[in-house]
């Protein structure tokens, strides 16, 4: 199954966690957040959004930062994935 984001929207799939600290201490699976670091599976088209020209700047492949608290996460084939808008994206990772 394909996602097609509409509008501003974009799917993210998380990276996964680091499994130990920098100084070596192993994390058990409870310990660890939620990474905020994710790569672009889809892009929606953009357009006319709320009344506002909305030119989408990030592509397909793209390492991304975004909101703690940003999107809607789904399940689709047992794969998860994040729907969020294009502002609620931080920064892309290069």
């Amino acid at each position: 199954m394909r996602i097609k984001p509409l509008g501003d929207r974009v799917v993210i799939k998380r990276l996964e966690a680091e499994e130990t600290t920098k100084s070596g201490i192993v994390l058990p699976g409870a310990a660890k957040e939620k990474p905020q670091e994710a790569e672009v599976v889809a892009v929606g088209p953009g357009g006319i959004v709320d009344g506002k020209e909305v030119r989408m700047e990030l592509k397909v492949g793209d390492r991304v930062l975004f909101s703690k608290y940003a999107g809607t996460e789904v399940k689709i084939d047992g794969e998860e994935y994040s729907i969020l808008k294009q502002d609620d994206i931080l920064a892309i990772v290069e």
